[in-house]
């Protein structure tokens, strides 16, 4: 959902808007998708860039050249062995977020040069690592190991949550359909194929949960039909949500209602704020004993 109306609508709003590459079918058309983000925000975006497991590769190296060609210098990279376009984009002056589900990735990130991190915990929507490590304990882990400023992500909703406002691109049906889940409609596929991702609960992810819990196990071709990327995009376009595989978080049990991307930045600021102020408050110089 990271194309250029919800990109400009979170950059607009006082966030970073970051459009997904590989949303894309080809590096010309994430020129064009940058193009047109230009056209509707003067404010900065980024790119984002995600390198998972596939029996046909994309051309990552082509979309990243594209998207410097065209002037992005905010870039977010995750997924397997990104070092090579950590090298590209630090050539380039770029600033680069890397995606991590271990301190162990993190620090091998940190070492590649990047910027930042984003610090993704197992209940994020997507692919949470092999290691189910929550949250909590990998932030605390991170506050400790790293020596660069990182980003707290995933179960946090502010993903999954801007899938859920008015400019967010996919069917109305969806957004209303993540509004009346709680935090138990997620579950979790490839497990067993070693490629774990997090995705909404619906009758076709069940349907890949029972085929990978057959005896003897399953391969990647017994549930390729199901879960095709193809499919899954439908999803989003004739908002039936038992069509196909989508992403959600845990946070979906956080999500009420839909609004603007400017009133939901609006909210979180106040939110941070407000909590901040009482933390303030309730510390006590002296003992109350």
């Amino acid at each position: 959902v990271g194309v250029p109306q919800l990109a400009a609508a979170v950059s607009e709003a006082g966030g970073l808007g970051i459009l997904t590459a590989l949303t894309q079918p080809s590096p010309e058309a994430l020129r064009s998708a940058i193009r047109k983000t230009r056209q509707l925000t003067s404010k900065p975006f980024g790119v984002n860039i995600t390198l998972l497991p596939s029996i046909n590769p994309p051309d990552y190296e082509g979309y990243a050249r594209a998207a410097v060609e065209e002037g992005v210098r905010i870039f977010e990279t995750a997924g397997n062995n990104p070092g090579p376009l950590i090298k590209y984009f630090k050539s380039q002056n770029c600033i680069v977020i890397h995606k991590c589900t271990t301190i162990r990735h993190a620090k091998s990130a940190e070492r590649h040069g990047v910027d930042i991190l984003s610090i993704d915990g197992f209940e994020c929507a997507g692919h949470p690592g092999e290691e189910d490590i929550g949250g909590l304990v990998l932030l605390a882990r991170a506050v400790k190991e790293l020596k660069i400023p990182f980003i707290a992500s995933g179960g946090i909703a502010n993903g999954t949550r801007f899938m859920c406002t008015v400019e967010s691109p996919i069917h109305q049906n969806i957004k209303e359909k993540i509004v009346a889940s709680t935090e138990t409609d997620t579950v979790h596929i490839f497990r067993t194929l070693h490629n774990t991702a997090r995705v909404f609960k619906n009758k076709v992810s069940l349907e890949v949960v029972a085929i990978e819990r057959r005896p003897g196990g399953a391969k990647f071709e017994d549930v390729r039909e199901l879960v095709s990327g193809a499919r899954g995009r439908k999803v989003y376009e004739n908002g039936d949500p038992d069509y196909g595989i989508w992403s959600a978080g845990v946070a979906v049990g956080l999500i009420d209602d839909i609004p603007t991307c400017k009133d939901l930045v609006r909210r979180l600021e106040n939110d941070v704020e407000e909590i901040v102020g009482l933390l303030t408050g309730l510390v006590q110089t002296k003992s109350k004993l």
